[in-house]
């Protein structure tokens, strides 16, 4: 194996180099990403959370450098053609991988919960709430399309009581549900509803 990589030229000892250390890398940053592990990222472009200078996009650029190289190598390219294509190649790679890692990112940001969307939510106590924010509690609230057990805390000064209907009026910087006590929705009933059309039919009749 010395023998064979002693005996390449310059440039095939170079892509080889590459090839062979970025694919090891690009394995573990690969493993550490969809592990949940993380790599620091470079400073770059950035727009709308489009990463496309990072540290995993770098490991990519020369993974697929070194190996679009080692076969221009092989195809019999020029050394200046082989130069030219193994960039390309690699910013393609880069491009893929920012865009790979972009909607990755977006599909974990719409499973997220948003604290704001729960202002003006309708939603009863669980466990007991102090008075004027002396003792953290918890409500019952329908967030996001899922009910949901929160922290909340509320400015009235008489406690809220387990199965107080509340309405979310604030959420704090952490999360924290702001609630003051109200009254559940009226609906209005089947039989009321019938009742008032049957009547409109009387007065169309008459």
């Amino acid at each position: 194996m010395a023998e064979w990589f002693s005996n390449l030229e310059f440039l095939p000892q170079l892509y080889w180099l590459v090839a062979i250390i970025g694919s090891l890398i690009f394995s573990v940053v690969m493993v550490m990403a969809f592990a949940g592990g993380e790599a620091d990222d470079i400073d770059g472009d950035i727009e709308a959370g489009f990463q496309f200078i990072s540290f995993k996009n770098l490991v990519g650029f020369f993974t697929i450098f070194g190996w679009s190289g080692i076969a221009c190598i092989d195809a019999g390219l020029s050394s200046a053609l082989t130069i030219i294509i193994s960039v390309i190649c690699g910013l393609l790679m880069m491009v893929i991988m920012a865009a790979l890692f972009y909607f990755i990112s977006k599909l974990s940001d719409s499973g997220t919960l948003n604290y704001k969307n729960a202002l003006d939510a309708i939603g009863e106590v669980y466990l007991p709430i102090g008075a004027d924010r002396s003792k953290m509690g918890k409500v019952n609230v329908s967030v996001q399309g899922t009910m949901r057990e929160l922290d909340a805390l509320t400015d009235s000064l008489t406690p809220l009581k387990t199965g107080t209907i509340i309405k979310v009026v604030d959420v704090t910087s952490n999360g924290i549900l702001i609630v003051d006590q109200t009254r559940k929705p009226i609906e209005p009933s089947k039989l009321h509803t019938e009742e008032l059309s049957e009547g409109k039919d009387r007065f169309i009749e008459n």
